[in-house]
């Protein structure tokens, strides 16, 4: 005899399989993400200017100030420009401060 969820007519035992698989998974790469190195990225908007962006990479992300204008530059062509890696407790702390000055970033593996 088989069971079914009344509304999509598909038998209960399937669902329940493919939700363990799935946490099963998330649960493997949730590991295996936090032991990579991740990189803070910083996304171009419209309302920093070049001068805060470089300033805020050399106080934060330690950068020299010719490393600083460089990324500040390949994020107004590009878009984007990873600004720092390492590892994620390590990289915490900096994507916070920088979103704090209100620059647009994200913490990516």
């Amino acid at each position: 005899m088989t069971c079914y969820l009344r509304a999509t007519n598909i038998p209960v035992m399937n669902r329940v399989w493919l939700t363990t698989e799935v946490e099963t998974q998330e649960d493997v790469l949730t590991d295996v993400l936090l032991d990579d190195e991740w990189h803070i990225v910083l996304f171009n908007d419209n309302h920093n200017t070049f001068d805060h962006v470089i300033e805020c990479l050399m106080s934060t992300c330690g950068h020299d100030a010719l490393q600083a204008e460089q990324c500040a530059m390949i994020v107004h062509f590009k878009g984007k420009c990873k600004v720092k890696s390492g590892s994620y407790e390590e990289l915490v702390p900096v994507h916070k401060s920088l979103s704090e000055k209100d620059l647009t970033v994200e913490l990516n593996p």
